[in-house]
């Protein structure tokens, strides 16, 4: 019997871990932030509109979970660590400070897009990264990039005026 022994992708390439890690590991600290604001917001959100936003506000921080969890794993799948704990993500977050407190929900969208948009940076900075380094982590981030968006545009829609 052949005793086979499965080691992570980046045992034999670990400069490819070592980028998509440098890569991905922002894109899991700005949406680890966008999970506690935006659930801070969902809390919070008030007017007329109120069911709403807050109900999608919940799949906004359901979808942010998700991707900060796809992220994570491909890095680890990769044989690196993630460090996305509280402190860590308060210390290097891209996102802005969200406002404490009750807020209308007019508010609550802009500062809650606000933290899309800066998540949103990070992102499409692994997309155009990753392509020359690692195309499966490329998909990965490109994969984030259009749920961002889609998010950001169910958003976008309560607060638009044409």
């Amino acid at each position: 019997m052949t005793n086979t022994t499965t080691v992570p992708q980046s045992v034999s390439n670990p400069d490819v871990a070592a980028g998509v890690a440098q890569f991905l590991s922002p894109v899991v600290i700005d949406l680890t932030a966008l999970v506690v604001n935006g659930k801070q917001a969902h809390w919070h959100v008030r007017g007329a509109n109120f069911i709403g936003v807050h109900e999608l506000l919940d799949t906004v921080v359901a979808h942010a979970m998700e991707w900060a969890d796809m992220a994570a794993e491909r890095v680890v799948a990769l044989g690196l660590p993630i460090d996305a704990r509280v402190q860590t993500v308060a210390a290097k977050t891209t996102t802005a400070k969200l406002t404490a407190g009750f807020q209308q929900s007019n508010e609550t969208i802009r500062e809650v897009i606000a933290q899309i948009d800066a998540a949103l940076v990070s992102v499409n900075a692994a997309v155009a990264e990753l392509d020359d380094l690692d195309q499966t982590s490329q998909d990965v981030a490109i994969e984030i990039a259009r749920g961002l968006d889609k998010d950001r545009w169910f958003l976008f829609a309560h607060i638009s005026e044409g």
